[in-house]
This record gives structure tokens, C-alpha cells and sequence, in this order.
């Protein structure tokens, strides 16, 4: 590769989709020079110093080889707010946006201050979404793994929201010690099944594993959360949970053995059940 080469010329030359390559390329002008995004069509007869250029081929090449763009910059926009994310945690998805819309509208049904659970929180993003969206809420996240929480506790600090959140450890309801009960509950839980395919296909190979499945049917930690969910509902408060596009009807079942009413299915931009919801009775 020439150290000549303009802009232009690199993304033509990559051999990344050129939306990824914009992505990767735009990063570097950011990091190395202050230039916005813009800069690819504006400067794009603009050559790389040798540092910057040396870096560009380093991030191709962890990108060819499979390496998830969001861990390679080491970050990810979610919902109008950006996350720091790491092979640690599971990378936001749009289609988890879902989960934060439905809360954030029973919340403002409430019309009060609204007390929040997040269930496995990764990078904090569901929670701090919430958050950030409604700034009155008080929301709890937990997680079971430390390292997770070490950067959802580095988002709320770089978002401002410290004092909205409380990080718990602990594996789903068992992180929580005398928090009472919440008017909403939330959760995006592993769902794939063990054996398939999709885990070894894509982003998902570097991702860590205990957030994507629960090493049997998909359905055992949804089952979890939705049993034991009556105990830290409030009244008529609403707990919605992401699953599979082909999970509906199970998950819809166990809302219903777990006595909740108002059941809801809620489809994605795509166009599938993604997200179930139901309420406590009153």
C-alpha cells in the first residue's frame, strides 16, 4: 500500500464493504486529526501520515478477519447515546431500541418519578438509555459478570448519569438485597439456543458467549426472570423482555404461567416478534 494514497483511493482500494471502510477511515480522522465525518468527501485528496496510515491497515485487517466493527472503535451509538463497548459485553443492537421504547412509554403514563430494573445490563445500555431519556426515573442494572459492569459504571460516568443508576453484581434477581419493587422491569437475556448456528457465524464469534446463550434451550433464563418476576413487580407495574424471532409463543406462555395480564407482543423494524411484554395485576 502506498503511503501516497489519498482518501479516496483507500476506500476504493479496501477490500472491506465501503460502508465499514467510511466507518473505520472516518475514526482514524477523528483520532488523528479532529476532522468530523465529512471530511472523506470534503478532503478526500487528503494523504495519511505515516502513523495514521500504519493504524488504517491494522484496522482493516482486524476487520477482515472478523473482528466486530463497535470493538474495534471500541464503541457504539444506541438509542441517542454512544456506549464504550468491549469484547466484554455484548454489542447494543437496534432492534433491542424496542425494550427502551416500551419503557420509556409506560413511564411516561405514570406520570411520576418511576422506579426501574434492568436485568442484565452488559454495557448499561438499555438502562442508561432509559435514563437518559427520563431523567427523573431511578433505575437499577445488574449484572452477573464484573467486567460487564466495569464499563456500564464507565458509560453512566461519561454520560452523567451516576446518580440516576445503581450497578448491582449478581445473577438476575439475585443481585438485588432490600430494593422493594419496580414500576418496570427490562431485560435483553441470552436467548440463543446452544447449538445454533449463529454463534459461530459473524460478529457473534467474538462476543462474549454467557450473553448470547444460556448453553441450553434459550429459554431457561426468560423463564427465570418472567417466574420470578411477581415478586419484584409493583401492582400493575410492566416487565418486557427481548427473545428470538421464533420465541414468541414460548415466551408468551410463560408470562402467562407466571399470572401476568395485559400480554403484549411487540415486533421489530424488521417485521418479527421481538419483544414481549406484560403487567402484575393489580
Amino acid at each position: 500500500m502506498r503511503a501516497s494514497q489519498p482518501l479516496r483511493e483507500l476506500i476504493s482500494n479496501c477490500s472491506l464493504p465501503t460502508n465499514e471502510a467510511r466507518i473505520l477511515l472516518a475514526h482514524l480522522l477523528e483520532k488523528h486529526y479532529q476532522l468530523p465525518r465529512s471530511a472523506l468527501l470534503s478532503r478526500d485528496d487528503m494523504n495519511l501520515n505515516e502513523q495514521a496510515l500504519q493504524e488504517w491497515q491494522s484496522l482493516v485487517s482486524r476487520r477482515a478477519s472478523g473482528e466486530p466493527v463497535a470493538y474495534i472503535l471500541g464503541k457504539k451509538g444506541f438509542h441517542d447515546i454512544e456506549l464504550q463497548v468491549g469484547p466484554g459485553v455484548l454489542i447494543p443492537r437496534p432492534e433491542t431500541e424496542l425494550l427502551v421504547d416500551i419503557a420509556l412509554s409506560e413511564i411516561t403514563k405514570l406520570n411520576k418519578p418511576a422506579t426501574v430494573l434492568d436485568l442484565g445490563t452488559g454495557s448499561g445500555a438499555i438502562a442508561l438509555a432509559i435514563a437518559s431519556a427520563a431523567p427523573l426515573a431511578s433505575v437499577i442494572a445488574t449484572d452477573q459478570s464484573a467486567e460487564a459492569l466495569v464499563i456500564a459504571q464507565q458509560n453512566a460516568k461519561a454520560l452523567n448519569l451516576t446518580k440516576q443508576l445503581k450497578f448491582l453484581q449478581g445473577n438476575w434477581y439475585g443481585a438485588l438485597v432490600q430494593q422493594g419493587q419496580f414500576d418496570v422491569i427490562v431485560s435483553n437475556p441470552p436467548y440463543i439456543a446452544n447449538q445454533d448456528p449463529h454463534l459461530t457465524q459473524g460478529d457473534l464469534r467474538f462476543e462474549p458467549s454467557s450473553a448470547l446463550t444460556d448453553y441450553g434451550s434459550g429459554l431457561s433464563c426468560l423463564q427465570a426472570i418472567l417466574l420470578e418476576a411477581h415478586k419484584f413487580l409493583k401492582p400493575g407495574g410492566l416487565i418486557a423482555v427481548e427473545h428470538g424471532f421464533d420465541q414468541s409463543e414460548s415466551v408468551v406462555d410463560l408470562m402467562k404461567i407466571a399470572d401476568l395480564i395485559d400480554v403484549q407482543v411487540h415486533l421489530d423494524l424488521a417485521g418479527h416478534s421481538r419483544v414481549a411484554s406484560g403487567r402484575k395485576q393489580l
